[in-house]
């Protein structure tokens, strides 16, 4: 691409606070040729308010692969594009990707212009560790595969970090007391920045059992965070699964599974899943 190329800015924008809209960002949003978002009838009360009268085009999960050549043309011609998503900072969780990686590929210059981000903005008040974490963004929709990444991540000691939709917080924690355990320490912070933001701490256990009783908890954006596993546990599932990949050559699943787990101490559920993983590479036994 030739040196007069413009330039893709990835643009933090407000998660709640207006007031959380950066100077350097409403700039740059005023001045490039058009702005891509998620969905023009939600960012342009936003824009709007601010002044902003760029051109508008939609980018979502449906259309990106398609809009992505159109705006690298644009870029091409010298001009500035700007990225933002419905709220906080573009990719997280949000389409972009595929923009973002269009326009490395093509020599254009990307620039972030950083701000709001409802996963750090969680973390910074959990009182969780935040040295070491994992962001796993939404959770599968369907029981069995959302079971089946929460027992994947049962010895994972990083801390764990997750979205989740209003709807399912209640079921979700149940897993997660189910394959991580209980007594966890965690935080479910909601609503981020906005007037009914409010912050949950405990144990896990506590907490499943709060979301069934307070409607308010199931409300609005949601941010779980979860201690990760100690030492104690990673090992207790590493000699499980060994032990498992044993036992299952000789013994029916679940009876191999209660074996390992008496045996290792690891979680059931996690050590129940990955018994199903070791037999599905091993058809016909």
């Amino acid at each position: 691409m030739a040196k007069a190329s413009g330039t893709l800015y990835v643009v933090a924008t407000p998660i709640g606070n207006r007031k959380d809209f950066s100077a350097r960002a409403r700039e740059v949003l005023a001045a490039v040729a058009c702005i891509a978002v998620e969905d023009t009838r939600h960012s342009a009360p936003l824009l709007r308010e601010f002044g902003i009268a760029s051109r508008l085009v939609s980018l979502h999960e449906h259309n990106e692969a398609a809009r992505a050549a159109e705006l690298i043309d644009i870029l091409k011609a010298g001009r500035d594009v700007a990225l933002i998503s419905d709220a906080g900072t573009p990719l997280i969780s949000d389409p972009g990707f595929r923009l973002v990686n269009a326009a490395q590929e093509a020599g254009a210059r990307v620039c972030a212009v950083p701000g709001p981000s409802a996963v750090t903005a969680a973390l910074s008040i959990a009182g969780i560790a935040t040295d070491r974490f994992i962001f796993e963004g939404f959770l599968a929709e369907k029981t069995a595969a959302r079971r089946e990444r929460l027992a994947a991540l049962a010895t994972e000691t990083r801390t764990l970090v997750f979205y989740e939709a209003p709807h399912r917080l209640a079921e979700s924690l149940a897993d997660m007391v189910s394959a991580l355990g209980g007594a966890r320490q965690a935080a479910i912070a909601r609503e981020m920045t906005k007037m009914h933001e409010t912050l949950y701490r405990g144990s896990l256990d506590a907490l499943a059992a709060a979301a069934l009783r307070d409607a308010d908890m199931s409300r609005g954006e949601i941010v779980v965070v979860i201690a990760g596993a100690d030492a104690t546990q990673e090992r207790a599932g590493e000699a499980g699964e060994a032990l498992l990949r044993v036992l299952l050559a000789e013994l029916p699943l679940k009876q191999a599974v209660d074996l390992a787990v008496r045996a290792s101490g690891a979680p059931r559920n996690a050590l129940y899943q990955k018994a199903l993983g070791i037999k599905a590479d091993k058809p016909g036994e």
